[in-house]
């Protein structure tokens, strides 16, 4: 926490150049600590960022049920803090206890209704799809348990099978884990469900009620800048990206030394303005990339786009370039055209 909060404070971006929208406070478990600690990170901030007014405001923690008391609720809305995520995950007792995960249902309850209760009126919930055990139905149940109470965005990811996990056995054994048409159910039931309750998808995996989307992440979609603090932390700063020691040792010895420190080459650049870009259900300006790389994107990617085009994937809604349905459920092979090697 030390070495956090001397990294925050001696950052050379810290002062009047630059002034703070959104902070987001996740990565791990951020509501294992004590309040004051917390604390003491944010007034860390407060003293070396400007930011913007109250109301412009978009302060996010990462809370899970099992390591958030009503106390610490209190302490995060007198600090300043105006959104929760809260990592239900399912609602299903036996699969939350495949995932390793120690809260119940009713645990996630008792937290969402003392965060309301506490003043919260901006919340998100994280839900997995494609678990271990989980089946279309399980997955319509959690989908369903969370919409009844009626949170402002809910955040619907696919489990990433990580090589070298149990999960990842599983799968080359073929146990346990839905198959990818199962998947693919579970994403276009989310999709016209939440529509129905009114809810937007405004990026493949997130949606959220009218202007209620995530205004921190939309910074990272549309490839705004950003700084990462803590360990192993990721920045993006006038087009050079950087990150911090993953080592703890390393890191607690000189929190404010960088490595992997590269300028992005304009063709990168390009890529992540697309392959981030047509996440969003708004899609890539053709206007705003001319003003931005002083080329036009039909001609740059003209053999991918007709490609694309001609197979359905993509469409043009006025100026902007967007994945149709069919481009959505092959979203990583359609992007993947918009590489350059």
């Amino acid at each position: 926490m030390n070495a956090l909060l001397k990294e925050v404070i001696s950052s050379p971006y810290g002062g009047e150049k630059y002034k703070v929208q959104t902070v987001f406070i996740g990565g791990g478990t951020p509501s294992v600590l004590h309040g004051k600690d917390l604390e003491k990170i944010l007034d860390g901030f407060k003293e070396t960022f400007p930011y913007m007014a109250n109301e412009d405001r978009e302060w996010t923690i990462e809370v899970n049920p099992c390591s958030v008391t009503r106390k610490k609720l209190s302490e995060y809305k007198q600090m300043g803090v105006n959104r929760l995520s809260i990592g239900l995950q399912s609602a299903i007792d036996e699969e939350l206890k495949r995932l390793g995960r120690v809260h119940t249902k009713e645990e996630f309850l008792h937290t969402y209704r003392q965060a309301r209760e506490e003043g919260f009126d901006n919340i998100n919930i994280d839900l997995l799809a494609a678990l271990p055990g989980q089946t279309l139905n399980s997955y319509k149940e959690s989908l369903e348990f969370i919409v009844e109470l009626e949170p402002e965005h809910i955040s619907s990811y696919s489990l990433i099978v990580e090589e070298g996990t149990l999960f990842h056995q599983w799968y080359q054994d073929g146990k346990g884990l839905p198959d990818e048409e199962v998947e693919r159910e579970m994403y276009v039931y989310t999709e016209q469900y939440l529509k129905t309750k009114g809810y937007n998808r405004y990026e493949i995996s997130n949606y959220a009620k009218e202007g209620r989307e995530c205004r921190h992440n939309l910074v990272y979609w549309q490839r705004g800048e950003y700084l990462g603090f803590g360990l192993g932390a990721s920045s993006l700063m006038e087009e050079t990206r950087f990150q911090n020691k993953i080592s703890m040792d390393q890191y607690k010895e000189d929190p404010g030394k960088k490595e992997n420190i590269k300028k992005l080459p304009l063709k990168e650049q390009m890529e992540e303005t697309m392959f981030l870009g047509l996440r969003m259900e708004k899609g890539v300006s053709r206007i705003r990339f001319y003003e931005r790389f002083a080329v036009d994107l039909k001609e740059i990617y003209e053999n991918s786009l007709n490609k694309l085009e001609q197979g359905g994937f993509i469409k043009w809604r006025g100026d902007f370039l967007v994945l149709t349905k069919r481009g959505v459920d092959v979203s990583n092979q359609v992007l993947a055209q918009f590489l350059f090697d």
